[in-house]
């Protein structure tokens, strides 16, 4: 937990992969928070053009500005495609979500030097921490 809390810590900007404009969805409610509690988010979904009053970008790559986190909400099979995009974008750490897992794609992030979570709830870590 202390290594997650030094990256919760240290992040500003978080893009949410998947993340979607409907409100039941658990991508909506971590986003939700994860601003509520201060982070920049950005949404990264090729089907919705704004979230949470932040643009949407259809791919990581369209992104214009720096990423400290890449938060995954996809399928396991995606994974190594947001992986090489967020190697692109100098991201520092990718966060798989509860039940995201790809091995291959986490040693591909680790190798070229980004910090991996993987099969965590951001919104779950960032409570039980006490985080601001």
């Amino acid at each position: 937990m202390k290594r997650i809390a030094e990256i919760l810590g240290a992040a500003r900007t978080i893009a949410v992969v998947g993340l979607s404009n409907r409100r039941y969805r658990p991508s909506h409610g971590v986003a939700e928070y994860l601003q509520r509690a201060g982070y920049r988010i950005i949404p990264v979904n090729p089907n919705v053009s704004e979230v949470l009053g932040e643009k949407c970008y259809a791919t990581l790559d369209a992104v214009p500005e720096p990423i400290d986190i890449v938060d995954i909400f996809r399928r396991s099979d995606h994974v190594p495609e947001i992986v090489e995009a967020a190697i692109r974008k100098g991201a520092k750490t990718i966060w798989m979500q509860e039940g995201v897992v790809n091995e291959d794609a986490a040693r591909r992030a680790e190798s070229a030097g980004l910090t991996v979570v993987m099969d965590r709830c951001i919104l779950k870590d960032h409570r039980r921490l006490g985080l601001k």
